[in-house]
Formats: structure tokens, sequence, C-alpha cells
């Protein structure tokens, strides 16, 4: 597999000895059963392709897979993950069931429609696990920016997750390209040449040439190399204008395509025309090349010239080109009729039922003009992506069909499910600018509907959200009951934007519009003060909510409603189901928002580490297709979670980049959390005063009363440690009657301990141990937090046998969790009740002593499930599986499966 080793990198390579000896240790590893991924990223022709040569040159004992980037197959979903795998296709009977018959649909073995991107994902990580069970593996993407958004995100799934398979994973991407980004690996920046390096790679030329090549190519390998190539003879003696070479331009990638188009001109027009049609061929397949060729009256004998030049690499199946820029130059340096007949030639080459995506896209890059027939062809292409999860490719074909449509209802229609699918992908800014090309007015209800949804879409990740809600609104008013269908779905998207702003008159407003919506009768009883009934809506709502067929948006509101009313239990489960929603459907574009409720209600339910991976997961997303506004929601939880580990400058960084957004959109749910960060953080650090002055304003900003629930406990115990126990007395009450009308245990223990410390000192104890009964089993930081605030209690009434008790409880807790201030309360409070033990040794057991993810692979294991099984279940490959068990048992002290469930007393 991969083309055969030529030595033609040594040239290239001079000067990188520091990379050459990374990918040398990578490859050593993976003989040694290592896995390891690295991203080499930089402009163009600065020697990335040459490094994935030299690995491969490098790779003795490695099998060798390889996939280029072509930027004309961008959009077909999944096409880079087909090169890839093309060569080991037999290895898919060696798969599970589900992960077999996903990876057939994809490569379009079987008409199967995929439902779960999540099993495509796992199926590449079994699959080059699979390989590498025959020895180790390495894997080359050259020219990522170029691959499909779908083949490049089931990469770095794989990449992220190999640990123990002896696969080595070398992406090359180039910077400032729009395309696929590729995040979540090791980094591998390559930057120009200094002059020594950049010298030795042009010997020969006079000093004054050399000088002139290095100032043009500005440290750029290739470009040093090929803009010597395209010097006249008269120019290598010294006779060069002081015009840039080979011609004014302004970036180094210009003038490398410049001299590869400097070389193909130079070849025979029908050896022009054969690479314009293989440059324009997006198989890579000789055959296919040739056929398509004959139509233009061009034959194999006319790729001899490009061969001798060194442009392309040819054996019996393939055509290579030397370079990406060479295909590029190829391509782009043709005139428009030759560039139109190719993609003609190839669409006629092309077999109709076999090949139907990639002939549709030809067709289309054939058309000049309107063209029903192509643009209906290429619809019938962007229903297969969105069926197989690929919704940034159907987003492509969709719009490249409204372009070729003439009639304006048509084109709309398209435009709009172009900019649904965007949207659905993650890409808020090219959803803008589909939204922007929608011919107006729109007279059709159903399709006004759809657009003022793109509209608020927009809105709420880029302005504000009560702005995003009112354009629903007025959608609504304005389709009236014409689209009954389409009337509640504009309604819950405006109550979930409401929400966002923290605008409870909004809110309100939304939700009595149709109180018959169980998803806008619980907001509208909530903020009227019907706590009851609201309540009662809400236990109806999370009901239907867990229905197979509910809609998304009910069952994320419902969701975030219960984490509004400090049900934390229900929040989690429905948040949980909502992220597996979005993988299964491949809805990107929400997925950080489910990620977000989700690791609300762990951070609510005290599982802190949960809650601090699904929302490092949902930030890293959020980034990547740059949704600022989750962004910001993301952030202020990752501030709470540093607050509570006394991580005092994170903490503050992230909060303050939340406000930064938050606060000039008004989006009062935002900043009511990212300030409740910070109070926390400063609680915990002691400074009372000033967690008083952040909770307070974060209670304003939450809009409602009803809305600041999460507040309360905290405001509370600031009010009363700075010694301010007057603005204590109403949020006690508040929590207190909140407590008395739900049924949380969790809840009615914060109310317990609020009023410990604002009720009568007669009644403290009482409230104190009754806090704690209900906490038993429950939030440990929460409970540690009682214990903590009840010793202190104590030890001021000298009872010091007492106060020690639980002020240990506390420390333990605090130190098990990396609650270092609260640590630190504890320990100054033992030491005032004298207390001289140092509890910081104690041993926390031998489950303590592995990491998060040997934890869980552990526990899998000693319910009896295979590592296969735990493979799917934690997205990893079957061998790390067996080296996290392979460290776990010394660890604890065993050395077979068999006693793990002893050990874990499962």
């Amino acid at each position: 597999m991969g083309w055969p080793k030529r030595d033609r990198t040594g040239r290239v390579l001079q000067g990188r000895s520091a990379e050459r000896g990374r990918i040398d240790q990578m490859l050593a590893e993976a003989r040694l059963g290592t896995s390891s991924a690295l991203l080499i990223h930089g402009e163009a022709g600065i020697g990335k392709t040459a490094l994935l040569d030299y690995a491969a040159e490098r790779a003795d004992g490695l099998r060798v897979l390889r996939v280029e980037g072509i930027e004309s197959e961008m959009e077909l979903a999944f096409g880079g993950l087909h090169h890839a795998f093309l060569p080991v296709l037999n290895v898919l009977d060696r798969l599970p069931g589900p992960q077999a018959s996903a990876m057939k649909s994809i490569f379009g073995l079987t008409d199967d429609v995929v439902s779960n991107r999540l099993t495509i994902s796992l199926a590449v990580l079994t699959m080059l696990s699979e390989i590498a069970e025959e020895g180790p593996l390495l894997c080359l993407i050259d020219d990522a920016q170029w691959l499909d958004q779908p083949s490049v995100d089931v990469f770095t799934f794989a990449a992220r997750r190999l640990r123990a398979e002896g696969i080595v994973m070398i992406f090359a991407v180039r910077g400032g390209d729009h395309g696929p980004e590729v995040k979540g690996l090791p980094r591998l920046l390559l930057e120009g040449l200094d002059r020594a390096a950049a010298a030795e790679l042009v010997p020969g030329l006079p000093p004054y040439v050399v000088d002139r090549i290095i100032e043009e190519a500005r440290g750029n390998p290739l470009a040093l190399i090929e803009l010597t190539a395209a010097l006249t003879p008269a120019q290598r003696f010294g006779q060069l204008s002081p015009l840039p070479l080979p011609e004014a331009t302004t970036r180094p990638t210009s003038r490398i395509q410049d001299a590869f188009l400097s070389q193909i001109r130079r070849l025979p027009e029908v050896t022009q025309a054969i690479l314009n049609v293989a440059a324009a061929d997006d198989t890579g397949h000789l055959t296919v090349v040739l056929r398509a060729a004959s139509r233009l009256g061009s034959a194999i004998k006319d790729l001899a010239p490009a061969e001798r030049a060194g442009l392309v690499l040819l054996s019996r199946e393939a055509i290579r080109f030397r370079h990406p820029l060479v295909r590029y130059a190829a391509y782009q340096g043709a005139p428009l009729a030759r560039r139109i007949a190719a993609h003609k030639a190839l669409a006629e080459t092309l077999d109709p039922s076999r090949h139907a995506h990639r002939r549709a896209w030809h067709l289309a890059a054939a058309s000049t003009d309107p063209d029903e027939y192509v643009a209906d062809e290429l619809e019938r292409v962007a229903e297969w992506a969105d069926s197989r999860q690929g919704m940034a490719s159907a987003s492509a074909a969709y719009e490249r069909a409204a372009q070729l449509t003439a009639d304006p209802e048509r084109r709309a229609r398209r435009l709009i499910c172009a900019a649904q699918k965007a949207s659905e992908a993650g890409q808020d800014q090219r959803c803008d600018a589909l939204a922007d090309q929608v011919p107006r007015p729109l007279n059709d209800p159903g399709m006004a509907a759809d657009f003022a949804r793109l509209r608020a879409v927009v809105e709420l990740g880029y302005g504000r959200p009560a702005t995003a809600g009112r354009i629903l609104v007025a959608c609504a008013d304005l389709i009236g009951l014409s689209r009954p269908d389409k009337l509640a779905p504009l309604l819950v998207d405006a109550i979930h934007a409401a929400f966002s702003s923290g605008d409870a008159d909004l809110i309100v407003e939304i939700a009595v519009r149709n109180s018959d919506l169980l998803v806008l009768n619980v907001p509208a009883r909530l903020l009227k003060g019907d706590v009851s009934g609201s309540l009662d809506a809400l236990r109806d709502l999370v009901r239907s909510s867990r229905s197979p067929d509910a809609a998304f948006m009910d069952r994320l509101m419902a969701g975030i409603y219960c984490h509004v009313v400090a049900d934390h239990a229900n929040a989690r489960d429905i948040a949980a189901a909502s992220v597996a929603q979005c993988r299964d459907q491949g809805v990107a574009g929400w997925l950080p928002t489910a990620l977000h409720v989700l690791a609300q209600a762990e951070l609510a339910l005290g599982r802190h580490e949960e809650a601090s991976e699904h929302a490092a997961e949902g930030l890293r997303l959020a980034e990547y297709y740059h949704l600022d506004h989750r962004a910001a929601h993301l952030r202020a939880v990752l501030a709470t979670l540093a607050a509570v580990r006394g991580q005092e400058e994170h903490s503050r960084s992230l909060a303050n980049e939340a406000l930064a957004y938050t606060r000039p959109r008004d989006v009062g749910r935002g900043t009511a959390d990212a300030l409740g960060a910070l109070g926390l953080l400063e609680l915990g650090l002691g400074r009372a005063e000033a967690a008083l002055e952040r909770l307070e304003t974060a209670r304003q900003e939450a809009g409602h009363p009803a809305l600041s629930l999460f507040l309360l406990a905290d405001l509370v115990e600031a009010a009363v440690r700075a010694g301010r126990p007057e603005q204590a007395k109403e949020p006690a009450r508040l929590l207190a009657q909140w407590a008395a009308a739900t049924p949380h245990p969790h809840l009615e223990a914060l109310a317990r301990r609020c009023l410990a410390l604002t009720g009568p000192e007669r009644e403290a104890q009482a409230h104190f141990a009754a806090a704690l009964h209900l906490q038993e089993g429950r939030d440990d930081f929460e409970r540690a937090r009682t214990e903590l605030l009840y010793g202190e209690w104590l030890r001021r009434l000298r009872r010091k046998i007492d106060a020690r008790d639980h002020l240990r409880e506390a420390l333990e807790v605090f130190e098990r969790l990396s609650a270092q201030p609260w640590a630190q309360r504890a320990r100054a409070e033992l030491r005032a009740a004298g207390e001289s033990t140092d509890l910081t040794d104690r041993a926390d057991g031998c489950v303590n002593r592995l990491s998060p993810q040997e934890r869980e692979v552990v526990r899998l294991a000693a319910t009896g499930a295979t590592n296969r099984e735990i493979a799917a279940q934690l997205f990893l490959s079957p061998r790390t599986v067996g080296h996290h068990l392979y460290r776990a048992f010394p660890k604890l002290g065993i050395s077979s499966r068999t006693e793990l469930a002893t050990l874990l007393a499962l």
C-alpha cells in the first residue's frame, strides 16, 4: 500500500532534521506497539508532503495507507475515507455487524441508510486496529484541508483515541486554506528555512542569483527548487530584471503555482489537455482519465512528456500529481472552455448508476447556465449525503443546485435547505451567507417559517438572543394558523432564544401564544408564579421527551427547564439523550448546546469529572464551528469547575472571556452563569465581600427569581460570611419556598443549610443535621461544604471535638475532588479546633490510583464486558482497552480480570 518509495525528498527536507527526528521516533514507538498522531501544518510548498514522503520511506516494517485531499472532491461525503480504505476493504468482514453495515453503506456497497455517525467513527477506529493486528501501521493524510468534512471528522476521531495499537497517523494541512479544520492533535508548524539551509537547495548559481531566489522564495523549500527550475539559461547566469520571479506576484503560493504553470505550458497541447482532465478528475484512476481524455483527442502516449518532466507519477492503475500545486496549476491554468470540456468528458465517462454523485458534480462544473436537470441531480446528491450524516456535503450540493435553478421559488427552497444543513453542520457563518442569497419576498408560509428560523440561528449565534426570539415571534404571527406544522417549531425556537436572553417578559410573551404546547406551558406557569402548575406540566413534558419520536428542541427545552427548577437528575438524563440524538443524526451544530446542558446538570449533581469532560468537548466543538454564543456558555461552566479547584487565573480568564461576549449582547443567562462562577471563586478563596457583589449582580442578570435558583445557596453563604446576614434572609426564604414546592432532596438540603446559617442559633444544629442526612450519597462537594459550615459553627461554640469530625470529613472530600481553596479552609478550621494530624496523605483507596480512563475501562471489565464491547462504549480501540487493563492491574494489586468484580464489589 502507498506509493512506491522514491528518492525525491532529500533536497526538500534540507534543514528539517528536528522534524525528521520526531517522525523517526513515532515510527520507532509504533514498532514497539505505541500509537501516536501528528498534524503538520504550514503554507503551500513548505515541505509537508516531503515529510510525509519521508515517513513513508522510513516505514520499514510498517504497512502504509495514504490519502490525499482533492479540492474538487471536498463535497463528496466520505470520499477521503473511501480512498484511504479502498486497498483494505477485506477488513470489513472482521468488523462488528453494525460497524460493517455502516462502512459498506458509505462505500456504496449497499443502499442502507446510516443512522449513527458515531458508528462510522468507531468502525474506522476498529478497522485501523484490525489492520494493525497484522503489524504496525502508518496512515498518511495529505492536504487535509481539501478532504471532505465527514472524512476529516472520523480520521481525527480515530487519531485522538489511539493508544497502544502500533499505529502512526500523520496529517498535513495547508495553512490559510478554507476547508475542514483538523483539531485536537499535536501540531508541528513548518516555517521557512534559514539562509544557510536555503542556499544548499540551490547550488551552482552565482551568489547574486542565489540571493534573489532566496528573497523571492522567503524560505519556502519547494519555491526555492521550482523557481530555480523555471529560470532561463540567461537568468541562471545573472540576467535578472527587478521584477519578481517569474512574474510580479506577492505570495509565495502564487509564485510556486506560476512556476508549475510555466512547466506545464512548455508541454504539447495534447499533454496539457490530458493533464487538465486528470486535474479535474477526483478518482485518480488512470482508466477513467484516459477514457475521458480520449473524448478530447488525447491518449496515454500524450502523458509521456509530463511523466518525463516529473509532473505526474503513473502506475498501471493510477495517475498521481507530484504535488497538489501541480494539479492546481494544471487545472487553473487551463482556459475555461478546456476546463468545462474536461468536466463534461468525465461526466460522460462515469457510469450513471455506480458514480451518480461524482457525475452530478462534474455536470455542475460543466454548466454555465441554469439547468434544472443538473440541479435535480445535485439535489439527489444532497439527499444522499444527508442520509449518511454528511451535512456539510449536503449543504454544498443544495447550494450548487440553487445556483443552477432559474425558478425563484425553487432557488429559494434550495438555498434555505443549503443554509439549514450548514447550520446543522455547525457552519453558522456560512448559514448567514446563504440566507442572504434567498430571494424575497417569500410567499409560501412554510418557506417563510424556515427562513425565519435560519435568521434566528444566526442572530442567536452572533447577535442578541432577544432579537432572535422576536424574529421568530413575528414570523409566527405572520403565518398564523396557515401552517400549524411550522408554528410550533417557531415558538419553541423562540422560547429557547428568550431563555438565553434571560428576558422574563419576552419568555412569557412567547409562552402565552400557545399554552396547549407543554414546552410553552411550563415557562408560562413558572414565570407567573404558578410553581405547582409548572412542575405538573414539566412532569408531562419530561414523559413526552422520553419518547423516541420527541422533537429535538422539545427534548432540549425539557432538560433546560429541569435544570432551572433543580431537577438535575432528569436534566442529566434528558441532556444525555439529546447528546446521543445529535451524535446519531450527525447534527453537529446543536451538539455543543446539548453538551452544555449535560455539563450543567452534571455539575449540579457534583459529577465534576464528567461535567469537565463534556464541557471541554462542547467548547472544542463550539470553537471548531465558530459558535461563539455557545462557547461563552461553556466557558462559564468550565470557569465554575476551575473555581471549585481554586484555579484562580484560569477561572477568571474563562469567566471574563465569557462576559466579554455575553454582556454586549444581553445574553443574561450566560452573564449570570459567568458571574456565578466568579462569585464561587471568591467565596472559596475567602473573599466574602467580593463574592457577595458578584453573586448579587449575577442574580440581577438572571432576570427573574425563578431563573436565579442556582445562585441562592452561594449568595446566602457569601452574605453571612461578609457579616451582612440581612442580605441572606430573602435568598434563604426563597430557597426554602422552592424546596417546599419541589420533591428534590438535594434542594431541601441546601435550604436547610441556609436556614442553619440565617435562622435562630438554637435551630441551627437540627438544620445542619437534616441537611447532611438529605445529602447522604449525593453531591460530595455540596455535602462537604455542609460539613465545613457545620464544623465552623461547632468550633465557634467551642465544641472542638465535635467540630473535628465534620471538618475531617470535609477535608477528605475536598482533597479527593482537588477543591484546594475549600480544603485549605477546612485545614485551617481543623488547626483552630486543635487538630494536629496531617490528613493530606490519607490513602484514598487503590481505585483512586487509576487515571479516569483506566477507571472506566476497569469498571466495564468488572461487569464481564469484552475488550471489544468496552471499546465500542468508550470510543477506543480494543488494543487500547487491553493496554489500560495491563497498566491498571499492578496498581490494583491483581493479576487477572476475574479478580476485578470482587475488588470493586460489583
